[in-house]
């Protein structure tokens, strides 16, 4: 197991650095463009079922479960192509690289997502996220569940969490305590759900867009309580 660093930022994909919610209305576009209107909604039925099953949104399985009652549809292939060759990297939020970049002068940052291991390592890497934190990209099914093994694979004395989803960062908290800094990006139909917000304990910091996180210093992260300790420099 490698030392311990300093502060490890771990920086969630969809709706924190990359705007999945615009990415999710091009597919809709497309599948009624291509498909109609009755297969798109039945194409999205199987991608919710498959969310509820898994825990994650799986767009290739549902389009493996899709193929079943369509099988001699030789639209199918392109509909696969328009998946896999997407323009991730247009879909960045504007600021995103360059709040990673600056994250990247406190401590090491790693892109840490729920998903597939197929489409969301190809989204991370289309988008320009997996060489803007140098390979450093770990995809579970469920993050918050996994804590243990990240911290061997980035053992950190503190670490920082930013995400758009409420319940990932009250599960996180909850097992790191004062360890983690919990930051709340609010991006996405996750982050403006009243039902969602009322549900879950605040984060410990908030901000209204991601470009804001490249303003801030390493205090702002780690508290007042930190500015004078020789090992947090």
């Amino acid at each position: 197991m490698k030392a311990p660093g300093e502060v490890v930022f771990l920086v969630d994909c969809d709706n924190t650095l990359l705007d999945n919610d615009r990415v999710q209305a091009d597919l809709r576009a497309h599948l009624e463009r291509e498909f109609g209107a009755r297969n798109r909604d039945r194409y999205w039925e199987i991608l919710e079922e498959l969310r509820e099953e898994l825990g994650y949104t799986d767009y290739l399985g549902a389009l493996q479960r899709y193929r079943l009652s369509a099988m001699n549809d030789p639209r199918l292939l392109l509909m696969s192509a328009y998946l896999v060759d997407y323009p991730f990297a247009e879909r960045l939020y504007p600021g995103a690289l360059a709040s990673l970049a600056h994250l990247r002068s406190f401590g090491p940052t790693v892109v840490l997502s729920d998903g597939d291991v197929v489409f969301q390592p190809r989204k991370v890497q289309r988008s320009g996220l997996w060489d803007a934190v140098d390979g450093r990209v770990l995809i579970y099914i469920h993050k918050e569940q996994m804590l243990r093994q990240i911290e061997r694979l980035y053992p950190a004395r503190h670490y920082v969490m930013v995400d758009d989803k409420l319940r990932i960062l009250a599960a996180m908290k909850k097992s790191w305590g004062e360890r983690l800094t919990t930051v709340f990006a609010r991006q996405g139909h996750y982050a403006l759900d009243p039902a969602i917000l009322a549900a879950y304990p605040a984060a410990d910091l908030a901000v209204e867009a991601i470009s804001e996180l490249a303003r801030c210093e390493l205090t702002t992260f780690l508290g007042r309580q930190h500015e004078n300790d020789p090992k947090i420099a």
